[in-house]
């Protein structure tokens, strides 16, 4: 059973707020946590990628926060990546606004400047990347000792992209009594050290599902030749919107958009050797729709939330079964079908049926050429297992 926010404990402000956005009923991550953090406990959230946890960490701050002075906010979100900065920030924004509470973001890559600019202002929520924030307290004189309430935000990325100290030096310096708000995708590891060293007898909820919603997913495993790959994956594109293609290396994105830009497919990427403003600029013309096709690394795309996704393919196969969950989990986000396409050469066909079986599939292989007219409905044609390469060889 759905939840209004206003149900919830949300202040009608805020309700009202994401009424505007056309945001009326709660997400389960939402429904479980938001009542303890508007109460003012530490929370550990236990959800995937997609869920609804910006605005389960999101409305509780805003709700609770007080105004900041001059480079001492009160409020801190810590994430992973730049892009999720952004993202987060994007969402919360407009929602400050209602109640007069600014949130901004920094991270590194960009100017320091303006962000400076904004701190000085009396910036209240602070979303932010470990590394840009540690510059800002030991060199600029930002402040952690107002902050009421932090935020850690897929502290499993965080953990996995090796930021776990840079974040355990930000928690320390954080003195003064607050609030602890983490979201992370699995709760054991290092983030389960975070947990019994930083939170006060947190309450834990967890969003329950068998796995990063491979069943909601349509999944189809085409083998392509290396002649013909490009050219499918640009057939695929032609018929469906937001494409997330993920490759292994910075060098494969940028040859693989220079190749479908050659077959007429409006293309961009993403990656670390991307200068800030191109990647925001392929994020927001991807988000709105104006880019076909978003060309992504797994280290770029760690944190990403772009809703509406039609298609993930894994043009390059996963390097093993949790890349593959997370890479498809980009697209079926919040209850909605996606399609997940993986490309296969002859000689990964063994890695791709191991593949398979360590995430519970068992969907046919099935020859494609570019010409062929089941790629304009992938989601439409089942693969059946008499369509398999090799099923007449073994009939």
């Amino acid at each position: 059973m759905t939840r209004s926010f206003a149900d919830l404990g949300v202040p009608h402000l805020l309700v009202g707020a994401l009424a505007a956005g056309g945001i009326h009923s709660a997400f389960p991550v939402q429904t479980l946590t938001i009542p303890d953090a508007l109460a003012g406990r530490d929370v550990c959230g236990k959800a995937k990628t997609g869920s609804g946890k910006t605005l389960a960490f999101g409305l509780p701050t805003l709700a609770r926060v007080g105004k900041a002075e001059a480079m001492r906010p009160t409020a801190l979100v810590l994430v992973p990546t730049r892009e999720l900065a952004l993202q987060v920030t994007e969402v919360l924004e407009p929602l400050g606004g209602a109640v007069g509470r600014t949130v901004i973001s920094v991270y590194g890559g960009a100017k320091m400047e303006q962000q400076l600019r904004a701190l000085r202002d009396g910036a209240d929520v602070v979303v932010a990347t470990p590394g840009r924030l540690i510059d800002l307290v030991r060199n600029e004189g930002l402040s952690l000792a107002a902050v009421e309430i932090l935020t850690l935000d897929e502290a499993d990325r965080m953990a996995d992209m090796g930021f776990m100290p840079q974040v355990e030096w930000l928690m320390r310096h954080i003195v003064g009594r607050h609030q602890t708000l983490l979201f992370s995708a699995t709760l054991d590891g290092a983030v389960d050290g975070l947990v019994k060293a930083y939170l006060d007898d947190p309450v834990r909820h967890e969003v329950v599902s068998d796995t990063v919603t491979v069943e909601e997913m349509s999944h189809r495993f085409l083998l392509v030749h290396e002649m013909d790959k490009v050219r499918v994956a640009a057939t695929i594109a032609r018929s469906n919107e937001r494409c997330l293609f993920f490759v292994r290396t910075k060098r494969g994105a940028d040859v693989l958009v220079r190749e479908l830009r050659k077959e007429g497919v409006d293309a961009a990427a993403i990656h670390g050797d991307l200068a800030q403003r191109d990647r925001e600029r392929a994020l927001s013309r991807f988000g709105a729709g104006e880019l076909a096709v978003l060309v992504a690394t797994d280290v770029a795309a760690r944190g990403l939330h772009i809703d509406d996704i039609g298609v993930v393919m894994h043009y390059d196969p996963p390097e093993d079964h949790k890349a593959y969950l997370h890479r498809s989990g980009r697209t079926a986000r919040a209850g909605e079908e996606g399609l997940v396409v993986t490309l296969v050469l002859w000689n990964q066909e063994l890695e791709v049926k191991r593949l398979q079986k360590r995430v519970g599939l068992n969907v046919p292989l099935v020859e494609m050429f570019s010409n062929d007219r089941r790629l304009a409905d992938l989601s439409g044609w089942e693969p059946q297992p008499h369509e398999a390469i090799g099923a007449s060889a073994r009939a």
